[in-house]
Protein backbone atom coordinates (compact mmCIF):
# COMPACT_ATOMS: atom_id res chain seq x y z
CA UNK A 1 0.00 0.00 0.00
CA UNK A 2 2.75 2.43 0.93
CA UNK A 3 4.52 1.77 -2.36
CA UNK A 4 1.35 2.69 -4.21
CA UNK A 5 1.25 6.05 -2.44
CA UNK A 6 4.82 6.81 -3.50
CA UNK A 7 4.06 5.93 -7.12
CA UNK A 8 0.88 8.01 -7.02
CA UNK A 9 2.86 10.96 -5.62
CA UNK A 10 5.42 10.67 -8.40
CA UNK A 11 2.64 10.68 -11.00
CA UNK A 12 1.03 13.77 -9.50
CA UNK A 13 4.36 15.60 -9.28
CA UNK A 14 5.07 14.89 -12.95
CA UNK A 15 1.67 16.24 -13.93
CA UNK A 16 1.98 19.48 -11.92
CA UNK A 17 5.62 20.15 -12.73
CA UNK A 18 4.53 22.90 -15.15
CA UNK A 19 3.44 25.08 -12.18
CA UNK A 20 5.92 25.81 -9.40
CA UNK A 21 3.24 26.73 -6.84
CA UNK A 22 1.26 23.53 -7.38
CA UNK A 23 4.44 21.49 -7.38
CA UNK A 24 5.51 22.94 -4.02
CA UNK A 25 2.10 22.22 -2.49
CA UNK A 26 2.24 18.63 -3.69
CA UNK A 27 5.76 18.21 -2.31
CA UNK A 28 4.55 19.46 1.07
CA UNK A 29 1.66 16.97 1.03
CA UNK A 30 3.97 14.14 0.05
CA UNK A 31 6.40 14.86 2.88
CA UNK A 32 3.56 14.75 5.39
CA UNK A 33 2.12 11.48 4.04
CA UNK A 34 5.09 9.32 3.09
CA UNK A 35 7.33 7.23 5.27
CA UNK A 36 10.92 8.38 5.88
CA UNK A 37 12.51 5.87 3.50
CA UNK A 38 9.98 6.82 0.81
CA UNK A 39 10.86 10.48 1.25
CA UNK A 40 14.49 9.62 0.53
CA UNK A 41 13.43 7.93 -2.71
CA UNK A 42 11.18 10.89 -3.51
CA UNK A 43 14.16 13.26 -3.09
CA UNK A 44 16.02 11.42 -5.83
CA UNK A 45 12.98 11.60 -8.09
CA UNK A 46 12.47 15.32 -7.46
CA UNK A 47 16.12 16.09 -8.13
CA UNK A 48 15.73 14.49 -11.56
CA UNK A 49 12.66 16.66 -12.22
CA UNK A 50 14.58 19.76 -11.12
CA UNK A 51 17.26 18.99 -13.70
CA UNK A 52 14.55 19.10 -16.39
CA UNK A 53 12.74 22.13 -14.89
CA UNK A 54 15.20 24.34 -12.97
CA UNK A 55 12.42 26.66 -11.75
CA UNK A 56 11.24 23.84 -9.44
CA UNK A 57 14.46 24.23 -7.47
CA UNK A 58 12.75 26.47 -4.92
CA UNK A 59 10.57 23.56 -3.79
CA UNK A 60 13.57 21.59 -2.55
CA UNK A 61 13.38 23.49 0.73
CA UNK A 62 10.40 21.35 1.74
CA UNK A 63 12.55 18.25 1.55
CA UNK A 64 15.06 19.58 4.06
CA UNK A 65 12.61 19.54 6.99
Amino acid sequence: MARAMLEYTKTVLKKVSFDTTLFCKEVQKAVSRLLPYEIEELKIFIHSLVLQNPELNQCLIYLKA
